[in-house]
């Protein structure tokens, strides 16, 4: 997880990366999908509640699923 300065305080940083830790521990690992995965928090992020934030890494559920490669095996039989 990448948290760029963008001008703001370590408080600031570890606070947004805590949400974006908790957002993937609770979005994104119940999928079980094995992919790697990279967040870079834009600057906008810093300014977001919880909920949007929330909900930005909730739309990249979908895009996740397409990922699986476990999908293709189970079309395949």
């Amino acid at each position: 997880m990448v948290v760029p300065r963008y001008g703001h305080d370590a408080v600031a940083r570890n606070t947004l990366k805590r949400r974006l830790r908790e957002l993937v521990r609770t979005v994104v690992l119940p999928l079980g999908i094995p992919v790697d995965l990279v967040i870079w928090a834009q600057r906008s992020a810093y300014g977001r509640p919880f909920d949007r934030l929330r909900d930005d890494v909730e739309q990249l559920v979908p895009k996740l699923q397409r990922l699986d490669p476990r999908r293709d095996a189970a079309c395949d039989t």
